[in-house]
């Protein structure tokens, strides 16, 4: 059971207060931090992470990377979705 809402198209996601999004010069590689965790993203990851602002929303973010990558919007958009989802799950992001 999660207490994290459903991320849905319309959603602005933002990330909370006590996560961090940065290249960090050291792994010379962006990272998300949050309390005694450390995530390294992958490339897609990075991509999509990079557009969470707290003024796009999911609709806006998918439509960027399909966009970019020249790709089907539906595919792109279940696994932004379901990424997006997953951060938000882990209180990395939040509404």
């Amino acid at each position: 059971m999660t207490n994290a809402p459903a991320v849905a198209g319309g959603t602005v996601l933002r990330f909370a207060a006590h996560a961090k999004f940065r290249f960090d010069e050291v792994r010379q590689a962006w990272v998300v931090l949050f309390p005694e965790r450390l995530l390294l993203p992958d490339e897609q990851a990075v991509a999509v992470l990079r557009l969470v602002d707290g003024g796009r929303n999911a609709d806006a973010i998918i439509d960027a990377l399909s966009q970019q990558y020249e790709a089907p919007r539906e595919v792109i958009a279940a696994d932004v979705l379901a990424m997006l989802q997953d951060l938000a799950d882990k209180k990395v992001l939040r509404e």
